[in-house]
């Protein structure tokens, strides 16, 4: 199953937002939320989460970068493989 990953950036013009909207929805800095949409491979865990939750989509679906996306996949694999 191939997800289909999508920049911030891409999120919020797809959702007609401004920078200020969502920032102050997610009780951020416009200077955060620009930061991360150029280079959102060293987001914190919590925050992506709150933009998923925002955007309404999986954290999947959210490009985080290959190495974050990786990390991700080894660490759920690495779980499933403890139980």
């Amino acid at each position: 199953m191939k997800v289909e990953k999508l920049t911030l950036r891409a999120l919020r013009v797809n959702y007609d937002l401004s920078l200020e909207e969502v920032a102050e929805s997610l009780a951020i800095s416009v200077h955060t939320l620009s930061k991360y949409e150029e280079d959102s491979s060293n987001i914190p865990v919590k925050l992506a989460r709150a933009i998923a939750d925002y955007y309404g989509i999986s954290l999947d679906s959210i490009f985080l970068g290959k190495n974050a996306v990786l990390k991700q996949r080894f660490k759920e694999a690495k779980r499933k493989e403890d139980k």
